[in-house]
């Protein structure tokens, strides 16, 4: 990977907008009414935006002499646009929009029903690369299943780089994930990130998920895709309690990035509530931020519906800077398109089942998934040194993103289009899922001199 690194610039202005309470709050997703990112000359942005009275709230600059600004409008925005389109100084304009999580927003999970007693995972705990984990988490099937644990013992591949995963916070203290944290930031509060989405839950909750109780396990479910494995003492209070949407998706993801590349180090950048909200604004800037801070595989488990012209720049940014970025093809069971999976320079992940079937909630076709993985029933981390079940596109996006890390280490720098082409030697499976199922084993032999 080429060893240039840009100044990321990112400002946060306190906003005059009308109501005076836009102003308040950590960053742009707590303002009123439209925002917008614009492109612009360093010097021309605060000209445009005092001619259109916007409010400038944040900026990227990938050292172009163009930045990326996000603008908020003082007053009505009717015919705003066409100002825009009639400004020579505006390079390019989009509304910033919304983005999701997959797993917070699609019913079809409902299908992948919480373990039965007698499936629940073996919480013994063993020796896992210098850290200590569950049984069931290190000896699980997918991994077995996609040779993970073949590389690693035949090919002493176990993990090379970093891998920037653009999520919701991530445990940092996790036994799973313990000495492979890099240093990251939070891009919705503009500041060094969160240790967990635990910090978003209730003083109570938080407790009952940190507790060593002991008992019998019993699987507490969170949401339709994920069921956190507790005592049966804490599980009902757990489950009363309620948490977010998407709680703990960021080191669930991180967890089976781990599963597969267990030593290789993590970037947790948190563009995501822990509902599983986010904005492409956010989004973008941490795809730079990850570009210019030597991540060398990106994650991006997260949909949008609608092309982005400024996620599609960044994704670019990045493949220009041979960093492989990895995304999920979403869990709405259609054969479509969703970004940034679809996207050229993105290796699009979709969902396979333990018997090489794509799984009924996944996203397909060969304009969306590049390969697939598996993403039913995975044992991963979850916050509070807990592990959970998972299902979802987002959990078959994260292995690949280990795959991704393994061709680094055996290949430093490697360019994404090489890494694409070894994680495309994969098991075919069907007409709608791209190259097929990875077969890690299959992959690596192909960059292996």
């Amino acid at each position: 990977m080429p060893n240039l690194r840009r100044l990321l610039l990112i400002g946060l202005l306190v906003v005059a907008c009308a109501p005076a309470a836009a102003a308040q709050g950590p960053g742009p997703s707590s303002s009123q009414g439209p925002q917008f990112l614009l492109r612009a000359s360093a010097a021309d942005a605060p000209i445009v935006a005092a001619r259109h009275n916007l409010s400038i709230v944040g900026q990227v600059d990938n050292g172009t002499g163009v930045i990326m600004f996000l603008a908020i409008p003082a007053a009505d925005t009717t015919g705003l646009t066409q100002e825009f389109d009639a400004d020579a100084e505006i390079a390019a304009f989009e509304e910033n929009r919304s983005v999701r999580v997959p797993e917070s927003i699609h019913p079809r999970l409902s299908q992948a029903t919480t373990p039965r007693p007698e499936t629940l995972p073996d919480r013994t705990l063993i020796p896992y690369y210098g850290r200590n984990v569950w049984r069931g988490y290190a000896n699980q099937t997918a991994a077995t299943l996609i040779n993970a644990v073949r590389v690693h013992t035949t090919l002493a591949a176990t993990g090379g780089g970093t891998v920037a995963i653009i999520d919701t916070a991530i445990d940092v203290n996790h036994p799973a994930l313990a000495g492979a944290i890099v240093p990251g930031f939070g891009f919705i509060r503009n500041q060094a990130p969160i240790s967990s989405d635990l910090e978003s839950v209730s003083q109570s909750t938080a407790v009952i998920l940190e507790a060593q109780g002991v008992g019998d396990p019993q699987a507490a479910l969170v949401n339709q895709s994920t069921a956190v494995i507790l005592e049966q003492s804490t599980a009902v209070i757990l489950e009363g309690e309620g948490l977010p949407a998407a709680f703990g998706h960021g080191t669930m993801v991180a967890g089976l990035v781990r599963l597969v590349a267990p030593t290789a180090q993590i970037m947790p950048l948190t563009a995501f509530t822990a509902d599983g909200a986010g904005e492409v604004f956010d989004v973008v800037r941490a795809i730079y931020y990850a570009v210019d801070h030597g991540a060398n595989v990106i994650n991006m488990s997260f949909s949008l519906q609608n092309w982005s012209a400024e996620l599609v720049r960044a994704v670019n940014y990045a493949n220009e800077h041979d960093v492989v970025c990895v995304a999920s093809a979403g869990n709405g069971g259609e054969e479509t398109l969703v970004f940034p999976s679809a996207f050229r320079h993105v290796i699009g992940v979709g969902s396979t089942d333990n018997l090489d079937r794509r799984s009924a909630f996944s996203n397909y076709g060969n304009g969306l998934v590049r390969v697939s993985a598996p993403g039913e029933g995975l044992i991963t981390a979850f916050p509070g040194n807990r592990y959970a079940v998972v299902s979802g596109t987002s959990f078959s996006a994260a292995l690949v993103s280990g795959g991704a890390a393994l061709l680094e280490q055996l290949v430093p720098g490697i360019e994404p289009n090489n890494a694409e082409e070894a994680l495309s030697r994969a098991k075919r499976i069907g007409q709608d899922m791209g190259d097929g199922r990875i077969d890690l084993y299959s992959a690596l032999q192909r960059v292996v001199k």
